[in-house]
């Protein structure tokens, strides 16, 4: 079977991405510039417009627009060594992050042939600073940021300021000129300048060439992951900075963020989130995940000569996508007049208690059908009925592969505290109330509510009944990790 779907996770995807990426009305007003935030569920696609925008950076620089990642695509992450030594709170990571994206910003601006006078004079003050390392990584980078802003912080709490040399007029304690606030009449005489002001040289430099800078971020929920605090104090901060960022035409940050870890750290007051308005949500509906699925079958030429069909004529009219899908799947999975057309079963089993389908999950899906199919054939098992490609017994033997890795490697894996209750679930009925939960786990009313409520968010499970009588549903994609039966517990 020459078919492939490609990889499920944005990363692995390489140059092949670009060529079955499902240009979404979200993808266009991201790349167009017009929206800097991208929330998301898990595996909802956020990595793959991430790593689309690095794969077109030769088109963005063309456009006059230069992207710089400000945290490693792949491999370990640059933050990683933050959680061994965390900055001490939200306001010392807000200084982090911007002494960091100013640096950044100066190493882009050292790119130009010419330095004009701004230019320069961001430049300069980083590089005394020792804040511009060249051909730095950016984990090295992020650390000559992080003792830089250690001795500025340290100088301000416990010295009472920046001391100015007598004889020198110079700053002392500090390599450099760069402070967090703005300096006073003495600090200035003595050429210290703030932040902010170097900032405000860059976006100068940037208008005088005509010139745009992206800096962008992706894989916050693997950077931050191993400490609660860290996450909340970092990802405040990043978003403050964003905020102070945000008056630069020439400039931008662009983020990309699961949406429960948004929630999550929303829980704390920040009046400032009403600001954050460039920013969108990915969601995908039936018609754009059956899009997804038949520009990865048209990437093969084998699925084109062997159905003669052309992929500018499938892709033009949704009928024609339809028509192709159900000519290479069954037209049901599980038979009988009352069960779902396979396209419906597929995005429902591959869904969690959101109701929603993330990709990620239906890529898997179809990659793993397509080697059940393979082992199948290797047997001697038989073709699937007339020019199918997949029977109903493999999308249905992949599910289980699909099932265990959602469990073990997302849910379990970002929440190891529920591990244990879950577990306790295992060959049990898929449908709970809170007296059948609290006997399952062994605690009182109180914490099986608590406990229940924190499963749903996480998407485990779906909530049904009332709010004085809840019933818990556990979706068909953690239904065969944990070998559930179908029906209701008593």
């Amino acid at each position: 079977m020459a078919t492939s779907f490609g990889k499920r996770v944005a990363e692995e995807e390489g140059e092949e991405l670009s060529s079955y990426f499902v240009e979404t009305d979200q993808w266009r007003r991201v790349f167009s510039g017009e929206v800097d935030i991208v929330y998301g569920p898990k595996g909802s696609g956020k990595s793959a417009i991430y790593s689309l925008i690095l794969l077109r950076k030769n088109e963005l620089e063309g456009r006059g627009i230069t992207v710089m990642p400000a945290e490693n695509p792949r491999g370990t992450a640059a933050f990683k060594d933050l959680v061994a030594d965390p900055p001490s709170g939200e306001n010392e990571c807000r200084a982090l992050w911007k002494i960091y994206f100013l640096s950044l910003i100066g190493e882009a601006l050292r790119g130009f042939p010419h330095l004009n006078e701004p230019a320069q004079r961001v430049v300069s003050a980083l590089e005394e600073a020792k804040l511009l390392p060249r051909e730095a990584t950016l984990s090295g980078r992020l650390k000559s940021v992080r003792d830089y802003v250690r001795r500025i912080l340290k100088a301000e709490a416990f010295e009472g300021g920046i001391k100015i040399n007598e004889m020198t007029g110079q700053p002392e304690g500090i390599t450099g000129k760069i402070i967090l606030r703005e300096p006073d009449a003495r600090e200035l005489h003595a050429g210290i300048v703030s932040a902010d002001e170097l900032l405000k040289a860059a976006e100068s430099a940037f208008v005088s060439y005509n010139h745009n800078l992206w800096l962008v971020l992706d894989r916050l929920d693997v950077t931050f992951a191993d400490s609660a605090e860290l996450e909340s104090n970092a990802l405040r901060g990043l978003f403050r900075v964003y905020l102070d960022l945000l008056p630069m035409s020439r400039v931008a940050l662009k983020i990309f963020l699961r949406n429960d870890i948004w929630q999550r750290i929303m829980r704390q007051p920040f009046p400032e989130a009403s600001h954050i308005t460039r920013e969108t949500t990915i969601s995908w509906s039936k018609n754009s995940l059956l899009n997804l699925v038949i520009k990865r079958l048209l990437h093969n030429a084998a699925v084109l000569e062997m159905y003669g069909v052309k992929s500018e004529v499938v892709l033009a009219q949704l009928e024609e996508q339809l028509r192709l899908f159900y000519r290479v799947f069954p037209p049901q999975v599980d038979a009988g007049g009352n069960k779902p057309v396979t396209l419906d079963w597929m995005l429902s089993r591959t869904s969690d208690g959101s109701r929603q389908t993330a990709p990620r999950e239906l890529i898997h899906l179809l990659s793993s059908a397509r080697e059940v199919e393979l082992k199948g054939l290797e047997i001697g098992a038989a073709d699937p009925p007339g020019d199918a490609l997949f029977d109903r017994n493999a999308l249905k033997e992949a599910l289980k592969f699909v099932s265990k890795a959602r469990f073990e490697q997302t849910l379990c894996a970002e929440y190891p505290q529920y591990k244990a209750f879950l577990q306790k679930l295992e060959h049990g009925k898929t449908e709970q109330s809170l007296q059948t939960l609290g006997k399952i786990w062994g605690v009182t009313e109180a914490e099986t509510l608590k406990l229940a409520g924190a499963l749903t968010e996480v998407g485990f499970f779906e909530q049904h009944g009332t709010k004085e009588q809840p019933r818990f549903w556990v979706p068909f994609l953690y239904r065969g990790a944990l070998s559930m039966v179908q029906g209701t517990a008593k």
